[in-house]
């Protein structure tokens, strides 16, 4: 049965392991990081550690509304739902299925690690959409990275003025081309109107559609006021004036 083993020979079994002299060196990317290894750990660095771990986020509706500040966070959340028109309170037609939401937190710090605010965000759950009846098309442009470069070169050799901004709630903003019914929120449902649905007007974040419905509405926007897209790239506007300015459009998705 064993006739095949063979004996390693005894000067085998002592020789020692080669190890590589190739020097090692850290990814280009690298470069900036600080990596401080697990024997390397300090009591000021676990003092760090315990730090922003302190304000640690609710996991679900029932954790959050202990706290005053998400309480604050979710009312601002529907406050400003209902200031859009995102939706209205219905009678779920027969033919229809209403989609869950759910409460999703998080803390937002400042560069210097920070709280700034506490930030609660309604999200319907768009897994259990299903395509030609919840949705229909679903794509939306994202700026590539080498257009963003591209943009940023051009600004700097033309010593233009280049200005970040991020549209609150944008996703709220987009109109809706499907039907789309979501059950009442966690802590927010109407009494007296219990079996009643949200039909949205607008998209919410998590549906598939979102993204392209609140492309539509920023693309009109922008054209209303006298940008022309760029023909290959569709993130790209352009308006020409005295200043000759160049607006660009980025999207950044939710997680």
């Amino acid at each position: 049965m064993f006739e095949d083993v063979q004996a390693v020979p005894e000067e085998a079994r002592d020789a020692e392991v080669r190890r590589s002299s190739r020097v090692r060196t850290l990814p280009p990317r690298l470069n900036d990081c600080i990596i401080t290894r697990d024997n390397e750990i300090t009591e000021e660095g676990d003092l760090v550690h315990l730090a922003f771990n302190a304000e640690t986020e609710p996991v679900d509706f029932e954790d959050a509304v202990k706290s005053e500040k998400w309480l604050s966070a979710m009312n601002e959340e529907i406050e400003s739902i209902e200031r859009n028109n995102t939706w209205e309170l219905v009678e779920l037609p027969h033919n229809k299925k209403a989609i869950g939401v759910k409460w999703v937190y998080k803390v937002k710090l400042n560069p210097k690690g920070e709280i700034t605010r506490h930030k609660a965000r309604l999200v319907v759950k768009g897994f259990l959409q299903k395509e030609g009846i919840d949705f229909n098309e679903v794509f939306a442009p994202v700026a590539r990275m080498k257009t963003i470069r591209l943009v940023t070169a051009l600004t700097h050799y033309n010593n233009w003025s280049m200005h970040q901004m991020d549209v609150k709630c944008a996703f709220l903003n987009g109109p809706l081309d499907a039907e789309v019914y979501v059950v009442q929120p966690p802590g927010f449902i109407v009494k007296g109107n219990e079996s009643m649905v949200y039909k949205l007007n607008k998209a919410l974040y998590g549906l598939k559609q979102a993204p392209r419905a609140w492309n539509i509405r920023i693309d009109k926007f922008l054209s209303d006021i006298g940008f022309s897209k760029c023909v290959t790239e569709h993130v790209v506007f352009v308006k020409n004036n005295v200043e000759k300015v160049i607006h660009q459009k980025m999207y950044y998705l939710f997680s």
